[in-house]
């Protein structure tokens, strides 16, 4: 029972996930600004890690965990560094 119910909710977040995405997309090409295509590009990569856990548990693959895990990380390492340079306009130290 409790499979069922997890499989038909995880069946419903994956369309969701993929039409997050498309706005996101929109958001980063036709962005008025560049902290709006920023921010629509870090939304994008924090739900593809999301993504990433939810496939992993339907699949029932825990690779993909750890994937999500690195890539979670990269992203806000870059994060950092974006805001630094927005800040400062220099890259470094």
């Amino acid at each position: 029972m409790n499979i069922v119910i997890i499989d038909t909710v995880l069946k419903i977040t994956i369309p969701i996930f993929i039409t997050a995405f498309i706005l996101y997309i929109y958001r980063a090409i036709k962005g008025p600004t560049i902290s709006d295509q920023i921010l629509a590009i870090d939304a994008m990569s924090y739900d593809l890690a999301v993504f990433f856990v939810v496939l992993s548990i339907l699949l029932k693959n825990p690779v993909l965990v750890g994937v999500a895990l690195v890539l979670a990380l990269w992203i806000y390492a870059l994060d950092i560094y974006v805001a630094k340079f927005l800040e400062k306009r220099e890259m470094g130290d």
